[in-house]
C-alpha cells in the first residue's frame, strides 16, 4: 500500500503503456481528493475491504494520465467546469457516477478535503465568470471602436 503511494507521488502518470507529463502540486492535490472519492465509492459500492479494486485503480490511473495531458496546466478547473472534455465517454460516465455518489458523502468521511474541494470549485467558477465578463466588455469596446 505504501509502495503505491510512493510510486504515485511525483511520478509520471502512465496509462496503457503511455506516459504523460509530471503532475504539478495543484494537480497532485486534486488527484489525492479523487483517490479519496474513489476509495469511498469502491468501499461502499464494490464492497472492497482494502484499497481500490482493479476497475477503480484503472479509473484513477486514467484520470491521472488525462490530467497530466491537460493543455490548461495549473489554470485547469475541475473537469465538470472545463471547456473541453478529454475523457472517453465511458470513462466520463464512470467518473460522473463516482462523483455523484462520493461527493455528498465526502463531508462525513473527509470534511477537510470536501470543504477544500467546494472552495476550489467556487473560486474557479467565479474566476471564469470574471474572465467572461472582461472578454465581453473588451469585445463590446472593440465593436464600439470599429464604428
Amino acid at each position: 500500500m505504501e509502495e503505491e503511494k510512493g510510486a504515485a507521488a511525483g511520478a509520471v502518470p502512465e496509462y496503457n503503456g503511455r506516459a504523460g507529463r509530471a503532475l504539478t502540486a495543484q494537480a497532485e492535490r486534486e488527484m489525492q481528493t479523487l483517490e479519496l472519492m474513489l476509495k469511498l465509492f469502491c468501499r461502499k459500492k464494490h464492497k472492497c475491504k482494502e484499497g481500490l479494486c482493479e476497475e477503480c485503480r484503472d479509473l484513477l490511473a486514467y484520470a491521472r494520465y488525462r490530467r497530466s495531458l491537460c493543455p490548461f496546466g495549473d489554470k485547469k478547473t475541475f473537469c465538470s467546469n472545463c471547456k473541453i472534455h478529454c475523457y472517453l465517454p465511458q470513462m466520463h460516465e464512470k467518473m460522473r457516477a463516482v462523483m455523484r455518489f462520493s461527493g455528498p458523502r465526502m463531508l462525513f468521511y473527509s470534511p477537510k478535503a470536501a470543504l477544500a474541494h467546494v472552495a476550489e470549485t467556487v473560486r474557479t467558477s467565479r474566476a471564469r465568470k470574471r474572465e467572461e465578463k472582461v472578454k465581453k466588455r473588451a469585445a463590446k469596446a472593440a465593436k464600439g471602436a470599429d464604428k
